[in-house]
């Protein structure tokens, strides 16, 4: 008795030769201004990240000694860390959040963007760096000449510019992590 090919499931074509697909080609001018517009909106995010670590910061108490010498209390001088490691966190928090949100606007996706948000982040994490020991430096103003031997705070500083790296380094690895997790040659720029 002879088997039907139906008793086996549905038979799948077979293809020998397929035409390679043409591959999409990088847009640089149409993305261009909202490069521009991604990175100073992304630049302009440091002033209130500045603004929140000026907040979240800790001071550092120091002892006031004749001839206006500051000399840090036990235990106080490990804040100068604290300051740099809260820089870093929030500039990575920041750079996580821009590079997804990078990521959604769907018909500009692409390298002229990423690089647009990588350095809007440069610029913003720079800026973060400035505005905060600025806003810090008015919220710890010491007003008037303090007495010796008084304890007083002072406002908490950036001892290190490498912390400007963390936001657009985040940035970059998370649009790129999604742009390689995307399986489309196009990135799904084409909607539809």
């Amino acid at each position: 008795m002879a088997e039907s090919p139906a008793e086996h499931g549905p038979v799948l074509p077979v293809t020998l030769f397929a035409l390679p697909r043409r591959r999409p080609r990088v847009v640089v001018q149409a993305d261009l201004l909202p490069a521009l517009s991604v990175l100073s909106i992304v630049g302009l995010l440091g002033i209130p990240l500045g603004w929140l670590w000026s907040r979240l910061a800790p001071p550092q108490r120091v002892l006031v000694r004749d001839g206006n010498q500051f000399i840090p209390l036990q235990l106080e001088s490990w804040h100068r860390f604290d300051d740099l490691a809260i820089s870093g966190l929030l500039g990575l928090a920041a750079g996580v959040c821009v590079g997804v949100a990078v990521w959604l606007l769907r018909e500009r996706r692409g390298p002229v963007i990423m690089i647009g948000a990588v350095l809007g982040g440069l610029l913003g994490a720079w800026l973060a760096t400035r505005v905060g020991v600025a806003f810090a430096n008015s919220h710890y103003a010491i007003s008037g000449a303090p007495r010796v031997n008084s304890v007083i705070e002072q406002a908490p500083v950036i001892e290190s510019i490498w912390v400007i790296f963390t936001q657009p380094l985040a940035t970059a690895l998370v649009y790129g992590l999604l742009a390689g997790w995307n399986s489309r040659d196009d990135l799904g720029r084409r909607l539809g």
